[in-house]
C-alpha cells in the first residue's frame, strides 16, 4: 500500500510541477533533460553505486530499458506539447484515460480475472477522469477554436497511445525480467537513455543557436528528478507486491492520481472546480472501491 501511494503522490507532484515550470517560464526541454540526469544520480545513490556495467548490454532486459528510456523522453515532451497547443484539460483527458490500454492488456495478456463489477468500475473511472478534467465551457470553446483545420488533434491520441503502452510495458518487463537485483539497474538503464537522447538534442539546439542554456532549467530538473525516479521506482514495486492484479493496480493507481492533483491543484494554486469536476472526483471514489474492493 505505500508503495501505491508513494506512486500516486510522487506522479500528482510531477503533473503539478509542469504548472510551475509555466508560471516561471522555464524551458520545459532544458528541465526534463536535467531530470532525467538527476534520475540516474539518484538511483546510483539508492543503489549505492552506479548499477550498470558492460555485462549488462547482454542482459535480457537491457533492450527493453533502451525502449523505454526512449518512451520517456519523447512522452514527457509530448505532454508538454500538448499541454502547449491544445490545452491542459485535453492534455490531462488523453493521459489518464490510457488507463484502459494497461487494463485490457492485463486481462488478455496474463488472463487476470475480470468481472462485470469491475468492468463497470473502469467504465466509471473513464466518465471520472473526463468529468474531473473537462474544462469551463469558455476555455472549451478556446481549445477547439484553437485545434480546428489543422492535425493538433492527433497529439492527444499519440499521448494516449503512448501513455497506455508505457504502462503495459512497465508491467510486462516487471513480470518477465525483472527482480530484486536488476530492477534498479533496469531503472537507471531507462533513465539513462532518456538522459543520453535528450542531452544530444538538447546541446545541438544550444551550439546551433536555437536555444540558450538556463541555469533555473537545472534548479528544475533536479526538483522533477528526484520524485521522477521514485515514481517509477514505486510503480515497479507496486506491481511487484500485487503481482497477477495489475489490471486494478494501474487503475487505481491513475485515478487516485486524478484525484490526488485536482485536490491539491485546487488547494495550493486556486483552481476552481466546476460542480461537474466535483462530480468526478465523486464517482472516481465510486470507480476506485468497484475495481479493488469489490
Amino acid at each position: 500500500m505505500l508503495y501505491l501511494l508513494g506512486s500516486i503522490i510522487f506522479t500528482s507532484y510531477l503533473t503539478l510541477s509542469f504548472k510551475v515550470l509555466e508560471r516561471f517560464r522555464i524551458p520545459l526541454f532544458q528541465a526534463i533533460v536535467f531530470n532525467y540526469i538527476t534520475c540516474v544520480i539518484t538511483g546510483s545513490v539508492v543503489q549505492g553505486g552506479f548499477p550498470l556495467n558492460a555485462g549488462s548490454l547482454d542482459q535480457p532486459w537491457f533492450k527493453w530499458a533502451l525502449v523505454m528510456g526512449t518512451a520517456f523522453i519523447v512522452l514527457f515532451n509530448v505532454i508538454g506539447f500538448t499541454t502547449q497547443k491544445v490545452g491542459i484539460a485535453v492534455t490531462s483527458v488523453a493521459n489518464k484515460l490510457s488507463l484502459v490500454i494497461p487494463f485490457v492488456f492485463s486481462l488478455y495478456l496474463y488472463n487476470e480475472p475480470a468481472t462485470w463489477v469491475k468492468i463497470l468500475g473502469i467504465v466509471i473511472a473513464l466518465l471520472a477522469v473526463f468529468f474531473t478534467c473537462l474544462p469551463p465551457k469558455r476555455n472549451a470553446a478556446l481549445t477547439q477554436k484553437k485545434t480546428s483545420g489543422n492535425l493538433l488533434f492527433l497529439l492527444p491520441v499519440i499521448l494516449f497511445l503512448g501513455s497506455g503502452l508505457l504502462d503495459t510495458l512497465v508491467k510486462y518487463v516487471e513480470q518477465t525480467y525483472l527482480n530484486d537485483g536488476n530492477s534498479n539497474a533496469y531503472l537507471i538503464a531507462s533513465f539513462g537513455t532518456a538522459a543520453a537522447i535528450g542531452s544530444i538534442i538538447l546541446m545541438i539546439l544550444i551550439f546551433s543557436g536555437k536555444q540558450t542554456l538556463d541555469l533555473r532549467s537545472i534548479v528544475a530538473g533536479i526538483a522533477i528528478g528526484i520524485p521522477n525516479y521514485f515514481s517509477i521506482w514505486c510503480l515497479v514495486h507496486v506491481l511487484k507486491e500485487y503481482q497477477g492484479n495489475s489490471s486494478v493496480v494501474i487503475p487505481i493507481n491513475n485515478m487516485g492520481i486524478v484525484l490526488f492533483s485536482s485536490v491539491v491543484a485546487w488547494l495550493l494554486f486556486k483552481e476552481r472546480l466546476s460542480a461537474i469536476n466535483w462530480m468526478g472526483i465523486a464517482l472516481s471514489l465510486v470507480a476506485i472501491a468497484l475495481i479493488a474492493f469489490v
